[in-house]
């Protein structure tokens, strides 16, 4: 989108059908549901230029990567299709330059006040059930120089958190710089004037830094808060998946991490329904989430993907039986959250405030990501009232399992 506009076009996020003669659609190809968003949306498109509301179609991003010669099959109403590594061909089709000097520089799509930082790309992890790397291809790490250019500009726009993100958070540094460097990166970061949270997604557990931790304590920017997606706790299906962990192992990792950060909030990710997931395995990660307490949890069902490793085994456990089971670990996990959210009744959090929905104001406390997690909601009121995009002191007085109830302190 910066490209684009600094080539003198008129670039919006997320428009209507009709509100554009050209649409550019990026697409996701992880998981089924995923790709089946994404082709509904070039469909929808697709229509709309036969219709004539739109002029031309070109699709981008993943699922184009990895499904580009099917796409054009069967969609061949989209103009053009290019890959994840393509934007300089995509800009050329465009009639515009592809300009270096403003790698980097970014129009955001969230809130002004928070934005997401990839740091790396592509993946080396060998997991069985992920096609990652056949669409982002080996991990490549951005250097350190260049990622505090990104924060110093996107501190320069008003961005007051920075979202570290990378398909594989802890392997940083290691292609660059032959040593993981991920501590150095948050430390360093931590220092842009502006930013005043920072906070860490998808860190992958075996080889964890924990040095990153040291930061995290020692920096009051850097939040007390780790995206860990751990996909199981079945030694058998961990085995399986080719995680190179083990339940004793990862409980270790929970122990010392919290340990050396003693309130901080950990949010997991897990898979139900894995080929050749036993009744048995699935009990054993029950157990486990509720020995663990995870502050967050997201669960999903198992998508069985094409030139992954694991689809050469049978996709074995029936439909009915991912969802029964994601539903059983996602109720357990409500009722941990509760309790977890109660304890925090009394107690007063500094909140960043996103959106006001129909006279509540809506934020977050730095154990929370936008989307995924929980929010803090205040009512708004004659005496109560805070800019969003602004940190406002809140005492809770109610909880729920995914949201908190409070007033301005």
């Amino acid at each position: 989108m910066r490209q684009l506009e600094a080539n003198d076009f008129d670039v919006t996020h997320d428009t209507p059908v009709d509100a554009a003669p050209v649409v550019i659609i990026n697409t996701c190809g992880f998981i089924e549901s995923a790709k089946q968003q994404s082709i509904e949306t070039i469909l929808q498109f697709a229509d709309a230029k036969q219709d004539g509301r739109v002029e031309r179609v070109y699709v981008t991003g993943c699922l184009s990567e990895r499904y580009r010669d099917e796409l054009e099959q069967e969609i061949p109403d989209v103009d053009a299709y290019f890959g994840t590594r393509e934007l300089p061909k995509l800009l050329k089709t465009l009639n515009a330059d592809y300009r270096k000097e403003l790698v980097g520089e970014r129009l955001l799509s969230t809130p002004q006040h928070y934005a997401y930082l990839k740091i790396a790309e592509g993946c080396d992890r060998p997991c069985a059930f992920c096609a990652i790397p056949l669409m982002r291809g080996k991990h490549r790490s951005t250097p350190i120089e260049d990622l505090i250019k990104q924060a110093e500009g996107l501190a320069a726009q008003g961005v007051k958190e920075l979202i570290l993100i990378a398909q594989d958070l802890t392997y940083y540094g290691l292609d660059l710089y032959k040593e993981r460097r991920l501590a150095e990166l948050v430390d360093a970061l931590s220092q842009v004037e502006g930013i005043d949270w920072i906070r860490l997604h998808y860190a992958f557990p075996s080889g964890f830094p924990m040095d990153v931790l040291d930061v995290m304590a020692a920096r009051p920017n850097v939040c007390n808060y780790l995206d860990m997606p751990l996909q199981h706790g079945a030694d058998q299906v961990l085995k399986n998946m080719r995680r190179g962990i083990t339940r004793e192992k990862t409980a270790k990792l929970l122990a010392d991490i919290r340990s050396r950060v003693p309130n901080i909030a950990i949010r997991t990710t897990l898979i139900c329904g894995f080929p050749g997931e036993t009744e048995e395995d699935h009990q054993e990660m029950l157990d486990w989430v509720a020995e663990s307490r995870f502050d967050r949890l997201g669960c999903f069902t198992y998508s069985h993907e094409e030139d992954t490793h694991a689809y050469n085994m049978e996709d074995d456990v029936p439909e009915d039986v991912k969802r029964r089971r994601v539903e059983e670990v996602m109720a357990l996990q409500a009722g941990i959250s509760a309790e977890l959210n109660a304890a925090k009744v009394g107690k007063t959090f500094r909140v960043l405030f996103d959106r006001n929905d129909a006279g509540v104001f809506i934020g977050r406390t730095q154990f929370d990501s936008p989307d995924v997690d929980c929010e803090v909601r205040v009512e708004a009121g004659e005496d109560t009232y805070v800019r969003l995009g602004d940190f406002a002191d809140v005492v809770i007085e109610s909880a729920t399992e995914f949201d908190l109830f409070g007033r301005l302190a």
